[in-house]
């Protein structure tokens, strides 16, 4: 074998050996950092000790500064780009001052060395020393030296569970490494060597005069210009330690939780709205203490790119008595009237309502079910837009039993309510007033999409996905033409719900904006936008607990009023435009709708063009009279001569109801002739039965003689109706009297039969405790 392939095998066989061992003995694992929360800007809003309990959080290569580079290279290596990771002039030299006592007994350790040693602690011995080189030749062969650089700063110790240059920087002088002066860059290179008794915070004098010896001699090596030593050197050192970032806890437990491992998850947070946005809640919750409410949540979502840009969970974090880690963004409550903007919007694509469309606002039974409004008030009829200002039940529930359950449900799951999504087919008509869960992250973002002209997108947490989301113009919800008339209505001041002593407020913000209150007053809810902005509130406890004084109006709004007010008062001074898909017509003051032959008293409405319905008023019907005036004809029964025409209101019969039960006065017509026998017996217009409700069970005390009411709906016409128990004559009444009675136990058949001869039963049971 000649010398070269003797040479050559020797070559890879030493390869081969450094391989298996390379292979035998890995390169120690990465450290376990600090889990860190960062704003949209990238400075840290959330720190989390990491496993072992140690603040070390990652120093990315873009922190290290020049400055800082040169410090620390000139203080531990000066020859750190020149070697493999091993000095053998530094050991010769150590060993020679060792070996003889001349000099301080050093260990010659390169900054790679120390890297080695500080990921596996080891006794100081000399055959741990040759272990510590050995690894160093490794993690050279590793990593690049930048990377070498990185890892030594992230592992330096500070003293106490301190560790690495950020922790550091941010602990002691609340700056992340890059955004340090050269006498606190310093400050931190002379720390590391002796972290026991140069400790900021206890010893601040010693630690000065030993970072101005270590300045005089950069400045003798000329490693910085002579005015940035000089003014370093002037530098004051009065530090102490603080508390690691702890804004936005909610979302960043959130964050860590969703991607774990990650040394840093940069998140969409503007750092002065997160800090403002938790003060503000923090301070106006302390203030509703003496009221039995303890918590609140807010969300500021930035309309455009729809990066959420504040995050408050609960009003205070620490508070364990009110389950302050309960994240109120995220949890499931009852949305009030909240639901009622996107209702509206959607009856408006279906072209079955209009803004002054007149709704009918009196009670009724829809199938079993009587909702009833927040101030148990009805006004008879009431335009589509007082409805929604006024945030009327009635009304809504009507709209919603016209436009369909299931219609409203598969829009609402399209915009991501996962609880309605779940609970979908069990889903009744109270879910327009509540009887629904939803989260103030899916309302808040419900109401972006009104801002954005009805386009849904989900929620942006990440800077990344914010930043790089594309330009698509989304789900479309509803029309851009519906969002814009909703967004009129929420925008009106005069309303219930402004709160007291808002009214001539000159701070009060231009948004548009709708509360909601649940059943039993366990959350207040107040979500406002403006074309910038959108913020969501929800106040309440997170214990169920209701309170006399928790409204949306009185309690949320004006914390959604300052919070405008602090975190959008500079916003641009502009508002949302009509679209092109809107126009406008006339429409009668009496029904909304267009007007037709009897229709003196019009206004103005804005429309959806070949959507809106078409259909004329009719509030006014022709009616066909005796000469006396005593009875009313219909075409079949109307004599060939001797009658007259005229008109009477054409009201529905629960209207018509509502206003004789009320007192209130109106142009009743004349009873049906009595003698026409083609709509005796009928049923299309017979009496609805609204108390009792159909096919219910009814527990009574029997020793409290207790009653129930019997009520009905008639057509206008009728004037009394007659009550039937089990086919037993039980009296008879004005149409729209009240009437009590008290019922035996078991299966009943309630009968109500009006003077035309029409009749309605319904079947009840009644038990007795």
């Amino acid at each position: 074998m000649t010398r070269a392939a003797r040479a050559l095998l020797l070559f890879f066989l030493c390869v081969g050996l450094l391989w298996g061992l390379d292979a035998a003995f890995p390169v120690p694992p990465a450290p376990q950092y600090s889990p860190l929360v960062l704003a949209a800007d990238g400075s840290v809003l959330h720190a989390f000790l990491n496993p072992t309990q140690k603040w070390r959080m990652k120093t990315e290569l873009r922190e290290i500064t020049p400055a800082l580079r040169a410090t620390i290279i000139e203080k531990e290596d000066r020859y750190f780009y020149y070697h493999p990771g091993v000095n053998p002039l530094a050991l010769v030299q150590a060993a020679g001052r060792n070996l003889f006592g001349r000099g301080r007994t050093t260990g010659a350790s390169t900054i790679t060395m120390q890297v080695a040693r500080l990921l596996e602690p080891k006794e100081r011995t000399v055959g741990n020393k040759l272990l510590e080189m050995l690894r160093a030749l490794q993690l050279e062969a590793h990593y690049s030296k930048a990377e070498i650089l990185q890892l030594y700063l992230n592992l330096v110790p500070y003293g106490g569970n301190v560790e690495g240059v950020k922790s550091a920087a941010l602990i002691y002088f609340q700056q992340p490494p890059d955004y340090l002066s050269l006498a606190q860059t310093v400050t931190l290179a002379i720390i590391p060597n002796r972290p026991r008794g140069l400790v900021l915070g206890q010893n601040n004098d010693a630690i000065r005069q030993e970072r101005n010896r270590w300045l005089r001699r950069f400045q003798q090596q000329g490693l910085f210009p002579n005015q940035d030593i000089e003014d370093a050197l002037l530098e004051p050192l009065d530090v102490q330690r603080h508390a690691a970032p702890t804004l936005a806890p909610h979302l960043a437990r959130r964050l860590v939780r969703q991607f774990p491992g990650r040394a840093s998850v940069a998140s969409t947070l503007q750092r002065g709205k997160q800090a403002k946005a938790e003060d503000l809640t923090r301070n106006y919750v302390r203030r509703l203490h003496e009221l039995g409410i303890t918590n609140a949540a807010v969300l500021v979502v930035n309309n455009r790119t729809r990066a959420v840009e504040a995050y408050v969970g609960s009003a205070d974090f620490r508070d364990a008595l009110n389950k302050g880690q309960n994240d109120g963004v995220q949890a499931v409550r009852s949305p009030g009237s909240t639901l009622k903007p996107f209702l509206y919007a959607l009856a408006l694509d279906k072209g079955l309502v209009t803004p002054k469309l007149l709704l009918p606002d009196v009670p009724t039974n829809f199938g079993g079910y009587q909702p009833e409004n927040f101030d148990k008030r009805c006004s008879g009829e009431v335009p589509l837009d007082r409805a929604l200002a006024y945030s009327l039940n009635i009304p809504a529930v009507r709209v919603l039993s016209d436009l369909g359950v299931p219609t409203f449900t598969t829009q609402l799951r399209a915009a991501g309510f996962r609880t309605v999504a779940q609970r979908a087919p069990h889903l009744g008509l109270s879910t327009i007033l509540g009887g629904c869960g939803a989260t103030l992250e899916e309302l808040t973002n419900l109401y972006v999409t009104l801002a954005n002209g009805g386009n849904y997108q989900p929620l942006q947490w990440q800077h990344h996905e914010a930043k790089q989301r594309p330009a698509a113009p989304g789900t479309a919800l509803f029309s851009d033409g519906a969002a814009f008339l909703i967004t009129d209505i929420l925008a009106q001041l005069t309303r219930p719900d402004l709160p007291v002593g808002y009214e001539t407020s000159i701070r009060l913000p231009k948004i548009a904006w709708k509360t909601g209150t649940s059943y039993g007053r366990r959350d207040a809810w107040s979500i406002g936008y403006n074309k910038e902005y959108t913020i969501g509130v929800w106040v309440g406890n997170f214990s169920g607990q209701g309170s006399p004084a928790l409204t949306g109006s009185d309690i949320a709004t004006p914390l959604l009023f300052d919070l405008f007010n602090t975190l959008a008062y500079n916003s641009p001074n502009n508002w949302f435009q009509p679209p092109a898909s809107l126009d406008f017509r006339l429409v009668c003051a009496e029904t909304g709708r267009p007007p037709g032959e009897n229709c003196p008293n019009q206004l103005i409405d804005y429309f959806l063009p070949g959507v809106s319905s078409g259909l004329r008023c009719q509030h006014q019907k022709e009616v066909l009279l005796s000469a006396d005036a005593r009875y009313a004809y219909c075409r079949a029964c109307a004599p060939a001569t001797g009658y007259r025409r005229e008109m009477y209101p054409n009201l529905l019969p629960e209207v018509a109801a509502f206003r004789e039960a009320q007192g209130i006065p109106y142009r009743r017509r004349p009873p049906h002739n009595p003698g026409c026998q083609l709509v005796r017996g009928g049923r299309e217009k017979a009496p609805s039965i609204i108390s009792p409700l159909a096919n219910t069970e009814y527990v009574l005390n029997k020793g409290e003689q207790q009653q129930l009411l019997l009520s009905c709906t008639t057509d206008n016409e009728v004037r009394q109706v007659s009550w039937y128990i089990n086919d037993q004559f039980l009296r008879t009444a004005p149409a729209t009297e009240r009437v009590f009675f008290r019922p035996p136990a078991g299966a009943l058949k309630i009968s109500c039969a009006d003077d035309h001869g029409r009749n309605t039963d319904i079947r009840i049971v009644v038990n007795e405790l």
